[in-house]
């Protein structure tokens, strides 16, 4: 049996039907019915409970984007640095393995050559560079309270897509904006992660930290191409003139746009389609 915290987010969503497809036993737990922010609270429930294995995609990413956590700093930090520290003393002192949804949104840019971020990078987007977000500080925090963390896997999601239209979709998110930043980056499509994250659960995938975007990355014009070509929407997209412009006019924290390197997962066996095929194929099943 597994223990899903936060399992009625965009992401701990995806997990359940997940699980409900594979008929896997789990445990959806809400903060209403039991405070897992409290160690004891959640060392008491994993005993009860006795799960093979726990999956915390709860957090805090503000509504509709990462602005808003400019103004709930201390949910944010709570949320994405403290509530891991917490899950690990639980699951280190239960010895239950475990794994964390964290984001490749601790990076910014890529690596001189072009290529993406490993896993041994450190993070260059973090209150330790003063150069980012409230949020991906934060993020970034909770993987630092990680760090040497037994039986534990962290699972790095980055703007995450899938072909079902939602807010919370990066598909959507463009055919809704009203003016775009030209970006280059790495994405995750949604059922392609979750199923990544469940083979570590399910098979021996070495406990570690795993950056799980689908190979390759593209560029916000490329997916714009393909919304067009496919039907999506017949808008005429228009573009910031620089960052700078996109900063003064609609943002009002910096935002992370990166290239990772998920090679490593790749390596360990586990199966993410490259990011033009994943795109192409939730734009061709596109559900309104």
């Amino acid at each position: 049996m597994i223990l899903l915290l936060g399992g009625s987010g965009y992401v701990g969503t995806a997990f359940r039907q997940l699980l409900d497809t594979k008929s896997i036993s789990y445990r959806s737990v809400a903060r209403a019915d039991v405070d897992y922010t409290q160690r004891d609270s959640l060392i008491h429930l994993i005993r009860e409970t006795n799960p093979s294995f726990l999956i915390n995609a709860a957090g805090y990413s503000g509504k509709p984007n990462v602005d808003a956590c400019e103004l709930h700093r201390s949910d944010c930090l709570f949320g994405n640095a403290v509530l891991p520290g917490v899950i690990r003393e639980a699951c280190e002192q239960t010895n239950l393995r475990w794994g964390h949804v964290s984001s490749g949104c601790i990076f910014t840019g890529a690596k001189p050559d072009g290529s993406g971020f490993t896993e041994s990078d450190r993070p260059n987007f973090s209150f330790r560079t003063n150069n980012c977000s409230f949020y991906s500080g934060c993020k970034a925090l909770g993987e630092e309270v990680l760090e040497g963390a037994e039986n534990c896997y962290i699972w790095r999601l980055r703007i995450p897509f899938n072909n079902v239209d939602s807010p919370r979709n990066y598909i959507s998110k463009l055919m809704n904006y009203d003016c775009l930043l030209s970006a280059r980056n790495s994405l995750s499509e949604l059922s392609d992660f979750v199923a990544a994250c469940l083979h570590c659960a399910q098979n021996d995938v070495a406990p570690g930290i795993y950056n799980l975007t689908n190979p390759g990355d593209v560029t916000t014009e490329d997916v714009v191409e393909m919304i067009s070509r496919h039907g999506l929407s017949n808008k005429k997209f228009r573009f910031f003139a620089s960052e700078d412009e996109f900063m003064q006019v609609a943002a009002k924290t910096p935002r992370s746009n990166c290239v990772l390197d998920s090679s490593k997962a790749v390596a360990a066996g586990i199966q993410l389609p490259d990011v033009h095929d994943a795109l192409e194929a939730a734009m061709k099943n596109w559900e309104s």
